[in-house]
């Protein structure tokens, strides 16, 4: 039995588009190897409306809307999707962009990616366990890292220490 060029061809793009897909499970289910592929209505009967604006359709929260912005105490900034944490208290500090920003994310915590949606490019932060929209990653920052995570408090939920 001898396979075609075409036939390889073919079968690479099906398994590479399953790979893009996040696997065979088309649904958006949650299933128990990864509990938060959630359908888009599972994501809107977990958060509140603005959250899941955020969170899912990566919409931006009003500037100085958020309580976070003068949380102070420490602790740790979690994803309000699914619980990860994302950034230490030790690591906010005040931008005045009028967003909680943060000079450096906990190991592993995020993803990020390209965004052109405003007509240039900007550097987008997901979860990296639920992929909810964060906000965005900027070069202004302070030392040490000269980074700024301006994040939506609505994607955050903070743990006192």
């Amino acid at each position: 039995m001898s396979i075609s060029r075409r036939d390889l061809l073919q079968g690479s793009l099906f398994v590479s588009a399953i790979a893009l897909l996040g696997g065979w499970g088309l649904t958006g289910e949650a299933s128990a190897a990864d509990p938060f592929k959630l359908s888009d209505a599972e994501w809107k009967k977990r958060l509140s409306p603005e959250a899941y604006n955020v969170l899912r359709k990566s919409a931006t929260e009003y500037p100085n809307s958020s309580p976070l912005l003068k949380e102070h105490r420490a602790g740790t900034f979690q994803c309000a999707g699914c619980a990860l944490p994302l950034f230490s208290s030790k690591t906010k500090f005040e931008s005045g962009t009028g967003w909680p920003s943060f000079w450096e994310p906990l190991k592993g915590a995020v993803r990020t990616k390209s965004d052109t949606e405003l007509g240039y490019t900007r550097t987008e932060v997901h979860c990296a366990r639920c992929s909810g929209h964060l906000g965005h990653v900027f070069d202004d920052g302070p030392k040490p890292t000269g980074l700024r995570y301006c994040m939506n408090g609505v994607a955050l939920k903070f743990v006192p220490a």
